[in-house]
């Protein structure tokens, strides 16, 4: 036997090459895995945030709807469950829009801004 036969028969011999099925399935298993950490957690810890910002809504806070509606709140009926109560995002918020006052859901507000509360910080914070 020559050194090259010899040479081929230990790497042929030597071990075996994973199949394409299961390099496909380690492919797809990488491919899920930089879609959840790119797009799906962000997203979760942004709705988790907004969901938070919701719930700790107080009078006077600023407010930008789903529809747009830019506002300040002036009161928040929180629902009753056993006696205690729970902030839920189908509790009824009271706005005020310029001269008209709207009740909206909470859980329809988009954003909130709280222009007055960070003005109220920053100048505390310089002085």
């Amino acid at each position: 036997m020559t050194s090259t036969a010899a040479l081929y028969l230990l790497q042929a011999g030597g071990g075996s090459a994973p199949s394409p099925l299961f390099q496909l399935g380690i492919q797809f298993a990488l491919i899920l895995a930089i879609f959840y950490f790119l797009m799906i957690r962000p997203q979760q810890k942004q709705r988790r945030q907004h969901e938070e910002s919701l719930r700790n809504l107080q009078k006077g806070d600023d407010i930008v709807t789903t529809g747009g509606i830019i506002g300040q709140v002036i009161h928040i009926r929180e629902s009753m469950k056993d006696g205690a109560p729970v902030k839920a995002m189908d509790d009824p918020v009271t706005i005020k829009s310029a001269e008209s006052r709207i009740i909206v859901e909470r859980g329809r507000i988009a954003k909130v801004t709280n222009a007055k509360r960070a003005e109220a910080t920053s100048t505390t914070s310089s002085s």
